[in-house]
Formats: structure tokens, C-alpha cells, sequence
């Protein structure tokens, strides 16, 4: 018998020694305050944060991807469509009989996985879209590495396959557009720098922004390719400038929602890494900056960056 048990425990040390150290914050305690709904499907968590407002979380990997679904009287939106590993239209449609659009707060692969089972998919027109529009293998395959989750991926799942499938952009957005959902109307407020094709979106009856990519409570990447720093400062001021007309933010990543206030102080730092006014941690040729609790990954000084 106690070699049975110093087995099972040996066991339980060495799954602990090979679980990546961000599984350790899991479950966050920011959720226990949110009502949680059934979710028609294992992979994701689905919790209704404020009326007619569905957050669709992964917490399961790396990327911990939160999708929106905003409903009114006579349509809904859902805000990104997540890593394309659990069953997105299944989910929503537990939740929901209404048409649903998709928008996207951009097309990196961890928020556009399940665009291709929707019918009615929005995007802005950039040539960074249209590349990402056509599909993808390598970045969804990054996702899948065993650094990458906590969990076992779905029964079904088939790894090898596993990639951003090509969508359907069914009509263009720009700046400014809004939809009447019934009961509720959403503006689209481009907010580039993340990538070229960011949006953030506002219910201003509600008091409710959406920042997508643009802010979110967890170490913000602004190191990719893609990345503008002076256009992310420009999105970041028209964010902030907004703060005072809501009551809170929705965010894409790791915790749904945080206080509007919070943003003068993510421009505050970001301003601070600008201006040469904080030193940065270095990681091989990423810099971590972290200013009055808010970190951004960015490129090492002298390495290729953003603008």
C-alpha cells in the first residue's frame, strides 16, 4: 500500500513540475465575483457580465482569449470568435437565436480561429486583414505547444490539423459606422498600433468600451511585426478620452472587465517607455517595461520594432 501511495505521489510532483507556471494564477479570483452561465461546450467558460453581455473565456491556454457576445432586441455581435479550438458557434448559439455578425478587435489568430463558421464576418479593409482573411498554419500551431496549456485539448481535437481557417469577409468596416442591434447601439472606434486593423467598440448608452488588444490586465505585446507605437499612442489617447463617458472596460484577455480609469495610467506608462523614462527588463530580444503596474513586451533597444 505505500508504495502505491509514494507512486501516486510521485505522480502528482511530477505533473506539478511539468505545469507552466501560468497555470498557477488559474482560476483567477477576479470571476468569482461574475456570474457564470452554462457554456454548451467544455473548452470554454461563458460568464454574463453585464445585461444582454456574454464573456466567452478560455482559460485552458495560453492566450486566455475572451470573446464577446453583445445582444440587443433584434441581432447580436460577437466580438472575436477565439482560438478556433472549442466550438465557438455552438456556444453562442446556446446563448442566443438572434443574426449574429462577427467583428473582430483584430485578426491575429487567437481571435479570429472560428470566423469561418459565421456567415456575416466584418472586418476593416487592410491589407494585413485580407493576408490573415486567407488562413494560417504556423502562429496556430505555436498555440499547441505543451507551454502553451493547462489542460487536455477537446476529445476530437485533432492537433495535427489545427489551424486559422480561411473566412468569409461578407462587408467592410471603418470608423465611426454603427449597428443598431435593437435596443442597443455599438460604434466602431478604429484604435490601430496593436496591429493596423485594431477596433474597439462603445455602447455609449450603456457605458460600456471594448479595447480589445489595446488594453487588457495583462502584459501588453506590442513587440510583433505589425505593431505602430506612435499609432498605439494615438489609440490609447482616444481611448483615455473616453474613460470619463463609461463605467467600464471589456477586455480581450485574461480578466473581462476593469475600471475606465485604468487607462490614464496605461498612458502614463506607455508614455514613460516613450520617453526613455523607464529601463526595461531584458528577455533575449524582448524588453519587459513595467511602469506603476502596467507591463508592456516590446522589442529590446536596438532590435527591429514597431514604428
Amino acid at each position: 500500500m505505500l508504495r502505491f501511495i509514494l507512486a501516486a505521489l510521485l505522480a502528482l510532483a511530477v505533473r506539478a513540475a511539468d505545469t507552466p507556471e501560468w497555470c498557477k494564477a488559474l482560476p483567477r479570483p477576479e470571476y468569482k465575483v461574475l456570474k457564470r452561465v452554462a457554456a454548451a461546450d467544455p473548452w470554454f467558460e461563458v460568464y454574463d457580465v453585464r445585461p444582454g453581455v456574454f464573456a466567452i473565456y478560455e482559460p485552458h491556454q495560453f492566450e486566455e482569449v475572451i470573446s464577446y457576445l453583445i445582444t440587443g432586441s433584434r441581432r447580436a455581435i460577437l466580438f472575436d470568435t477565439g482560438m478556433g479550438i472549442g466550438d465557438m458557434r455552438r456556444t453562442v448559439r446556446a446563448l442566443t437565436a438572434l443574426p449574429i455578425t462577427v467583428l473582430n478587435s483584430h485578426t491575429h489568430n487567437d481571435h479570429v480561429g472560428d470566423n469561418w463558421q459565421f456567415d456575416d464576418v466584418r472586418n476593416l479593409d487592410t491589407e494585413f486583414t485580407r493576408a490573415n482573411a486567407k488562413g494560417s498554419r504556423e502562429d496556430a500551431q505555436a498555440e499547441l505547444l505543451p507551454s502553451e496549456l493547462c489542460t487536455a485539448l477537446p476529445a476530437g481535437f485533432d492537433a495535427a490539423a489545427y489551424c486559422t481557417r480561411p473566412w468569409n469577409i461578407a462587408g467592410w468596416i471603418h470608423d465611426g459606422d454603427s449597428i443598431d442591434l435593437g435596443g442597443r447601439n455599438i460604434e466602431i472606434l478604429t484604435t490601430p498600433g496593436h496591429t493596423p486593423d485594431a477596433i474597439s467598440l462603445l455602447d455609449r448608452r450603456n457605458g460600456l468600451l471594448f479595447t480589445g488588444d489595446t488594453y487588457y490586465p495583462a502584459p501588453i505585446w506590442l513587440y510583433r511585426p505589425e505593431t505602430d507605437l506612435a499609432a498605439y499612442e494615438s489609440s490609447l489617447r482616444r481611448l483615455t478620452a473616453l474613460a470619463p463617458q463609461v463605467n467600464l472596460l471589456l477586455t480581450s484577455h485574461n480578466v473581462p472587465t476593469a475600471a475606465p480609469a485604468v487607462l490614464s495610467t496605461v498612458l502614463d506608462a506607455f508614455l514613460a517607455v516613450r520617453a526613455g523614462r523607464a529601463a526595461p527588463a531584458i528577455r533575449g530580444d524582448d524588453a519587459i517595461y513595467s511602469v506603476n503596474g502596467v507591463t508592456f513586451r516590446m522589442h529590446a533597444p536596438g532590435q527591429a520594432s514597431g514604428r
